[in-house]
């Protein structure tokens, strides 16, 4: 289980530190030096850099869930952990524009697109390595460890930033001091690897392939040399001529399943419904948890230490409620907790918005609100890998659980920073994040009523 999800918190650390550092990187590498331009333009090049990452995982998803499914888990995992480490680091190392010039942005989204594959083969191989060897009736507990992680990476990556911010004045921040919280996922990319090295050998998508054809083809060869040993003293004759006829195909599990089967058309159908059910928690995941910080700053006029503060109290909420909502989804079923998780966002995130803006609200009041906020997204990401997991069977779970996680958070999670500070800019409406994050939970509701109230019974697939 630590081995799976190591990977999942080095990923989200980084994305973390570069949701909090939005407004520092979109001043190094975005902004032309020039004066008069618009404030906003630099704040969504970052964003767009950031969307640019995300859509690069359904990409990531296909190569390395395929991978996973046709080689076993672990390959793949050592693979993507170790190519996220090197990008995160590069970033940490990568010159500014005031030194590459025009090339820095574009150095930039390049290593952002090498961090998306392997985000997008991540999820999938760590859910299916956790969930596969869960106990009977743990799978919600297992597949939480994944969502926990995310929380603690965020976590990480949002403490790592404020400490930074913290120590450094302005101008050392801006200047250099922003590097260091990328360059630290170094050492925890290279803790993440050596735990995933030491895993054994990588476990087959379905049970080990036992020769089952060779037994049946067999038979035909026995037979055959049975008439010219039948002149020899004297077998009994009906022994003899027991010709087995061909065999009618049985019905064996083993031999039914295509050794390396492509994803069908089944399969996309599931990729499909599997995104419509978690665009909600990517949407609000991302908005609540990532994207506030720069909204806080950008829309409402906190200050930098502020916002960080809200976003570490939202991201606390997030993962105290998270393997709560995992173990609770083992016993009543995944329905009504993720129903709960996106209901309660629907309803919720206007009034949220408006509590932080009113002025007479007292601090306590906006922490307490900011806390809940992130527990009702823990609602939705606590039972949401044993979901997608019991949607898929062993042979494709990898590559279908990984695209319909990276489809949903590259439209629903990459573009939410995009689409929200675009959206907050050109209406000068400050809801457009609740709009945004309720809307599609309410979307996601309908989706998950469709889930059926046993799967968490029965085996996987």
């Amino acid at each position: 289980m630590l081995a799976g999800a190591a990977g999942n918190f080095v990923e989200w650390y980084e994305f973390g530190v570069y949701g909090c550092f939005a407004t520092v990187i979109a001043d190094r590498f975005f902004t032309p030096g020039t004066a008069g331009t618009d404030p906003v333009a630099p704040l969504l090049a970052a964003y767009a850099s950031l969307a640019v990452a995300f859509f690069f995982r359904p990409a990531g998803a296909l190569l390395f869930g395929r991978l996973a499914d046709r080689d076993g888990r672990r390959p793949a995992l050592v693979l993507v952990i170790a190519l996220m480490t090197l990008a995160t680091t590069l970033i940490g190392l990568l010159p500014d524009r005031a030194t590459a010039g025009a090339a820095a942005p574009w150095l930039l989204v390049l290593l952002r697109a090498v961090q998306g594959l392997c985000a997008g083969g991540e999820f999938g191989g760590a859910v299916a390595l956790m969930t596969e060897h869960a106990p009977p009736g743990r799978r919600g507990r297992y597949g939480a460890w994944q969502s926990l992680t995310v929380a603690l990476g965020l976590l990480a990556g949002a403490a790592a930033a404020a400490l930074t911010a913290s120590l450094l004045p302005p101008a050392a921040l801006y200047g250099w001091g922003w590097r260091i919280p990328f360059l630290l996922a170094l050492p925890l990319g290279l803790t993440a690897l050596a735990l995933r090295t030491t895993l054994p050998e990588p476990r087959r998508r379905t049970p080990a392939p036992e020769p089952a054809p060779e037994p049946a083809a067999e038979p035909a060869p026995a037979t055959a040399p049975a008439p010219a040993i039948a002149p020899a003293p004297a077998p009994v004759p009906a022994l003899a001529p027991l010709p087995v006829p061909d065999p009618p195909p049985v019905p064996d599990p083993a031999s039914a399943v295509d050794p390396a089967p492509a994803p069908s058309i089944g399969t996309a159908r599931a990729v499909v419904l599997g995104v419509g059910r978690i665009m909600g928690w990517s949407a609000a995941g991302y908005t609540f948890l990532v994207v506030l910080p720069s909204y806080l700053q950008s829309t409402l006029g906190a200050s930098f230490r502020e916002a960080l503060i809200a976003t570490t109290l939202a991201n606390l909420g997030f993962a105290a409620s998270i393997l709560p909502a995992g173990r609770l989804s083992d016993r009543v079923g995944r329905r009504p907790v993720m129903l709960a998780g996106a209901l309660a966002v629907a309803l919720c995130a206007l009034p949220l918005l408006h509590l932080l803006r009113d002025p007479a609200t007292a601090a306590p009041a906006k922490a307490a609100a900011l806390l809940a906020a992130g527990a009702t997204v823990g609602l939705l990401a606590g039972p949401g890998p044993a979901m997608l997991a019991e949607m898929f069977p062993s042979a494709v779970r990898c590559t279908g659980l990984g695209l319909a996680y990276a489809l949903a958070n590259a439209v629903f999670s990459g573009c939410a920073g995009l689409i929200v500070t675009a959206l907050t800019a050109a209406t000068g409406d400050p809801d457009v994040p609740a709009y945004y994050a309720g809307g599609l939970c309410a979307l996601s509701a309908l989706a998950l009523a469709g889930l059926r109230g046993d799967d968490h019974r029965g085996p996987l697939r």
